[in-house]
């Protein structure tokens, strides 16, 4: 009875996977705004160029590899596509996806002091590095559509980004929680997280993966970011397979994130 009360629930506890997290931010703005300050003078002060580092950080790095691929080892791909081009678009977003999950890891964590002096509502705390990176590489990875590919592709970059970052919301409450109490996550999670960049298509096309070894990209959501991504901005070849699997994979995560981070909520109060 039990299996089939909770089958009957899981509608309602997707709805509330994807509804709640802005509901809450909505509610809290004031203070989801003062956290965001906060964290953005945490990460620059005493810095000579201020927040200004936030956009130049990101920015530096696809510089740098611009430089390294496309002016030292002039990499080409066969099909005539730049190389330098393809990577970047794949490249910004995937820095994006690790740059949250890294510090969502240990988010809860890192505004444990602030919340001992003064009670607030947890339930936004993983949406600070969500939301503060999501502005940030927006705006890096417009800049960069802009001078790799055209206009269009800059106007529609933030978009992808923002996409990205509702995919993530999800997982974003997942790994808060499971950071806070399985502390081996986090010492596995950095090779994880490098792992799905040599397992996805931004260091080379699906068609250069060995055909035997091509169900891997089936099983790897970022896989089939990617590939939409491409398929957006560079208009390459992309089929309603990487739609169905990246949305599958998003609704199956929304109610058993959002169920474990609120029944654990109360523990996490304990431990903070």
């Amino acid at each position: 009875m039990k299996y089939v009360n909770r089958v009957k629930r899981l509608p309602s506890l997707t709805l509330q996977g994807f509804t709640q997290p802005f509901y809450h931010a909505y509610l809290n703005r004031q203070l989801l705004l003062f956290l965001l300050k906060r964290d953005i003078n945490i990460r620059t002060s005493n810095t000579v160029f201020g927040d200004a580092w936030l956009l130049l950080q990101p920015a530096l790095q696809a510089l740098g590899f611009w430089f390294l691929l496309g002016m030292v080892l002039k990499v080409r791909f066969p099909s005539g596509v730049s190389f330098v081009d393809y990577f970047l678009v794949g490249m910004l977003p995937w820095l994006f996806i690790s740059e949250v999950l890294g510090r969502t890891l240990n988010v809860l964590e890192e505004f444990g002091s602030l919340y001992r002096r003064a009670v607030f509502p947890i339930v936004i705390l993983p949406l600070v590095p969500l939301i503060l990176s999501a502005g940030l590489y927006a705006v890096v990875f417009s800049f960069i559509s802009a001078i790799s590919l055209d206009l269009s592709a800059a106007l529609i970059a933030p978009l992808v980004i923002f996409s990205v970052a509702v995919w993530l919301i999800p997982i974003c409450y997942l790994l808060a929680v499971l950071g806070l109490f399985l502390k081996d996550i986090g010492q596995f999670f950095p090779f994880l997280i490098t792992f799905t960049l040599y397992l996805s298509p931004i260091l080379y096309t699906p068609e250069l993966m060995p055909e035997q070894m091509r169900w891997i990209l089936m099983l790897n959501p970022i896989a089939d970011m990617m590939a939409l991504i491409h398929a957006v901005l560079q208009d390459l070849a992309w089929t309603w397979g990487n739609v169905a699997r990246l949305l599958g994979v998003w609704l199956a995560l929304l109610a058993p994130a959002w169920l474990l981070f609120k029944r654990a909520e109360p523990h996490v109060r304990e431990l903070l």
